[in-house]
């Protein structure tokens, strides 16, 4: 399953983010977004991170080294590497051993490869990250039984949390296959440190990682009855039209918990807050989206603690330019006016 409940999403007709709350079925997840939930078929959306990187061409630049393909005819040396699947992409490993000041072996460096045992020849697009952050990047053709050697990085850098991002696309398209796809590897250092000393072992050559077998084809939808969904009492929309049912972005939300919901009485000091704060992050997000200047909210006296769980997350919003709590004619001073950085 591509998507797991929380994973954060982008729907790609509107650019709207949000989040999976629930899995409907392997070709359909319900997701929420400025506080409307919707099923969403998975081709619609996508995840923000790789959408930004084959799509978004006004992010800011990031620094990062811009990666020399090494060596378009490097080989694995080893001519009996064994591979126990056929038709696969996979990523090999290959440690480089030196010496340390006391003469004990130790591993220098890693050679990335990609080796395609597919019978197709493929455009690839790869980044790496770490610590979750972009390092390196480049573009490069793989062909059909070709082992290439993408990169060569420092051992430490293991303790980084490395993650290889690859999208392939065929060079060649086809009418019946995916316009592209997307995987990626992250290496855990234990795992490695252990593979490593099993390869001096056994004298072998290369850490084997599967990337997918097969190229994968085009999922021809089903038409999915949403009646069920309906009648649970959910808002079902079409997920390239979700800005006509956002609600309208508003510059005063009055957080008073008998303005929000009727059925209040009876609900615990936790549930009510719980509720305060769930609308106002909507609220908030929805003014943020639509480049409202002034945002004011309305939390009341009381004891503060609303005011207090409100004032804390604006400290960690980079949206916010400023935020105030002073009196005035209409709230007192039970309002907190938020500015926005526009």
């Amino acid at each position: 399953m591509k998507y797991q409940i929380g994973d954060e999403i982008i729907v790609l007709h509107s650019n709207e983010e949000g989040k999976v709350i629930d899995i409907i079925d392997d070709k359909m997840v319900m997701i929420e977004v400025r506080g409307v939930k919707f099923p969403a078929y998975m081709d619609q959306i996508d995840f923000p991170y790789f959408y930004r990187f084959t799509k978004d061409k006004n992010l800011e630049p990031k620094p990062k080294q811009v990666v020399k393909q090494v060596s378009s005819n490097s080989t694995l040396t080893n001519s009996t590497q064994v591979f126990t699947k056929e038709k696969a992409v996979w990523v090999a490993i290959v440690p480089s051993f030196g010496l340390d000041e006391f003469d004990d072996e130790i591993v220098e460096k890693l050679q990335i490869f990609i080796i395609n045992q597919t019978a197709f020849d493929f455009n690839c697009k790869y980044q790496l990250e770490l610590n979750g952050n972009i390092n390196s990047e480049f573009s490069c053709f793989l062909n059909v039984q070709q082992q290439l050697l993408i990169q060569e990085i420092e051992f430490e850098h293991i303790n980084d949390s490395p993650n290889f991002i690859f999208e392939f696309s065929l060079t060649k398209p086809s009418k019946n296959h995916q316009d592209f796809f997307e995987c990626n590897l992250k290496l855990k250092p234990k795992q490695i440190f252990q593979k490593i000393e099993q390869l001096k072992q056994k004298n072998g050559e290369a850490i084997l990682y599967l990337l997918f077998e097969d190229y994968p084809t085009k999922i021809y939808q089903e038409s999915f009855d949403l009646t069920k969904l309906s009648n649970a009492g959910f808002k079902v929309y079409d997920a390239s039209k979700i800005r006509e049912h956002l609600p309208t972005a508003q510059s005063v939300v009055d957080l008073h918990i008998e303005k929000i919901i009727d059925n209040w009485q009876g609900k615990s000091n936790a549930e009510i807050l719980h509720i305060q704060l769930e609308t106002f992050e909507k609220w908030f997000h929805l003014a943020v989206v639509n480049k409202i200047p002034k945002f004011t909210i309305i939390h009341g006296v009381g004891k503060g603690k609303l005011k207090e769980e409100i004032h804390s997350l604006l400290k960690l919003r980079k949206e916010v330019k400023s935020f105030i709590n002073q009196y005035h004619e209409r709230f007192g001073y039970g309002a907190t006016e938020i500015y926005f950085n526009i």
